[in-house]
């Protein structure tokens, strides 16, 4: 499988983030600069737009910010070890910690209807505070 960069080093930017595995298909990478979730160099970017090396692009991923940086274009999909040569994440440390506290709080929020906690819920819990 040949991973090397195109020789020109352009690409959509929906087929960049989805080969870069932000995205798990490139339909939701197109759905989500449709959307506005994405941006190149601070603008809103629309699916179709090239994509270069040394370009920043945030993307919104649930309550996260991730903030990447182009390094090159892979011809394809690329594994997951290889994806440090195509991009570098620059996403702050803080949100990270806001999606680890935000999934910490939808595990304390019990469904008080639901009676008394199964052994899957117990065990979550369990995990979360070891």
């Amino acid at each position: 499988m040949n991973t090397a960069a195109t020789d020109d080093s352009v690409a959509r930017l929906d087929k960049w983030l989805w080969a870069v595995r932000i995205f798990k298909t490139r339909a939701l990478a197109t759905e989500a600069c449709r959307t506005g979730h994405v941006k190149i160099n601070e603008l809103p970017a629309k699916p179709g737009r090239t994509v270069r090396a040394d370009e920043l692009v945030v993307v919104r991923q649930g309550i996260v910010m991730r903030t990447l940086r182009v390094i090159g274009v892979p011809r394809s999909r690329v594994g997951a070890k290889l994806v440090a040569e195509f991009c570098t994440d620059l996403t702050p440390a803080a949100e990270w910690e806001k999606a680890k506290e935000h999934r910490v709080q939808q595990l304390l929020e019990l469904d008080r209807s639901g009676g008394r906690p199964t052994k899957r819920d117990r065990r979550l819990r369990d995990r979360l505070f070891e």
